[in-house]
């Protein structure tokens, strides 16, 4: 070996000695992950929580209002969901139960929950409360529901064309046919875009074509002189609600004088009773009937009961 050589070899048996021996599990490092990145740790439950925070409990607060004004019976407090609902959960959230959910149900190919807590908590929310009372969802929960439901209240009676009962429980079932009909489309191509053209909710996220946004407004127009047209006839959500409704355990208390009397059944806006009988897949819960045949001013049963009431008063001081 020559005096260079000799040199080299000693200054590379310093410099090893003097970095030490290797870390252990380093070569194995370097070769697996020759660059040194780290595996990002993956968050806790804590911190997905926290994240989501915010969304739980705005969601929690309206579903309590949407549950405290539904079992008050109080028709000032469905007006202030319903608002509630366009403002929170159309505008700022964008959040509606689609047809697009239920494609992804019939692949149970779903949101990862802990990412989603919020979403989650929506749907629960619809399906418990659709099985446990009917289509409550419907009724004030909705956002693009609630924004006919609110333009309807605005649009002078004059302008309305009602529906002859006949051809309006015809034509309610035209929204399980579009259900169906979607439903295939996405089955036979896997192509969940055909959700703009059989529900409107696309409309609070302002992105669409110009001839989406051109039926949108001839939809509008037309809900102007048919009431509730598109929630009544054509929501695909709406006939899977219907039929989910079939599984609900609470129904609507009658009176005996329901059979012949129709003045609940003028009142639906829902085309939901139809002689003694509510239709449980059309009801959206409103209140209306309900209401009214608890108004001991207008009820037949109570008028009936009051004169009743006052012919056996007369008849025991005679």
């Amino acid at each position: 070996m020559t005096r260079g050589g000799a040199v080299a070899a000693l200054l590379l048996t310093l410099v090893f000695a003097l970095a030490g021996p290797p870390v252990h599990g380093l070569a194995i490092q370097d070769e697996a992950d020759p660059w040194g990145f780290e595996d990002e740790a993956e968050p806790a439950w804590a911190d997905e929580v926290r994240e989501q925070a915010w969304d739980l409990v705005l969601f929690a607060a309206f579903a309590a209002l949407a549950l405290y004004g539904f079992f008050r019976k109080s028709e000032p407090l469905k007006w202030i969901t319903m608002g509630a609902a366009v403002v929170y959960l159309g505008i700022m959230k964008s959040q509606l139960i689609s047809v697009v959910n239920i494609f992804a149900l019939t692949e149970w190919n779903l949101p990862i929950f802990r990412y989603n807590l919020s979403w989650y908590l929506f749907a629960i929310f619809t399906v418990v409360t659709t099985i446990l009372w009917g289509r409550l969802y419907c009724g004030r929960v909705c956002a693009f529901g609630a924004m006919t439901q609110l333009l309807d209240k605005v649009v002078p009676a004059r302008l309305r064309l009602e529906v002859p009962r006949r051809i309006d429980a015809r034509a309610a079932w035209i929204k399980y046919g579009l259900l169906g009909a979607a439903l295939l489309y996405f089955v036979v191509t896997d192509d969940i875009s055909i959700y703009r053209y059989v529900e409107p909710f696309w409309m609070f996220t302002g992105v669409a074509s110009t001839g989406l946004w051109a039926g949108l407004g001839v939809l509008l127009v037309a809900t102007v002189f048919v009431r509730n047209l598109y929630c009544r006839f054509l929501c695909p959500v709406g006939a899977f609600l219907g039929i989910l409704s079939s599984l609900t355990v609470f129904r609507i208390k009658r009176w005996s004088e329901c059979d012949t009397c129709k003045i609940c059944e003028k009142a639906c806006e829902w085309g939901a009773i139809r002689g003694p009988k509510i239709i449980a897949s059309e009801c959206v819960r409103c209140d209306d009937c309900e209401r009214l045949y608890t108004d001991t001013e207008k009820c037949p049963h109570w008028l009936i009961l009051k004169k009743k009431g006052q012919a056996a008063a007369r008849a025991a001081v005679d």
